[in-house]
């Protein structure tokens, strides 16, 4: 898989700690976020809204645009993954029921980005967008990182 490697560690992060950076007012991307905190048993990925504080800090740190938002990213120590490959980063991350999806790793980038992006640059009008961003519960605020 694709890493993106940066000079420095990621800020925010304890070492080791992933990071899950979503678009907030987007429900797709809500809906999804939702998911991880369900399936995540291990609380092996924490959340992020790049609409946060600390959503923006690590989107300056990785050199990605910091007011359009048109993928996930995944961020660890001093590594970041986009598009597909952030997806399947996730993935690798969940329990081993959702392991099969690592399959779509044969599928060449290219194929598996092209696809991601026609969902990713369509995602308000096929799935519909928050007029603000939305708070994580007090039971699940635990998740999202926060700025010590």
């Amino acid at each position: 898989m694709a890493a993106q490697t940066r000079p420095s560690p990621a800020p925010l992060l304890k070492p080791g700690e992933t990071v899950v950076l979503f678009d907030g007012v987007c429900k797709l991307c809500n809906g999804w976020a939702k998911f991880l905190i369900r399936h995540d048993h291990q609380h092996r990925v924490r959340l992020a809204a790049v609409q946060s504080p600390e959503g923006q800090a690590l989107l300056a740190w990785a050199g990605l645009p910091i007011d359009q938002f048109d993928t996930m990213a995944v961020i660890r120590d001093r590594n970041y993954w986009e598009r597909s490959d952030a997806f399947l980063e996730v993935v690798s991350q969940l329990p081993a029921r959702w392991q099969p999806f690592q399959l779509l790793r044969l599928l060449p980038r290219t194929l598996r980005d092209w696809a991601y992006d026609r969902i990713a640059l369509n995602r308000y009008r096929l799935f519909g967008k928050y007029d603000t961003c939305l708070l994580p519960s007090p039971d699940h605020e635990q998740r999202f990182l926060k700025a010590r």
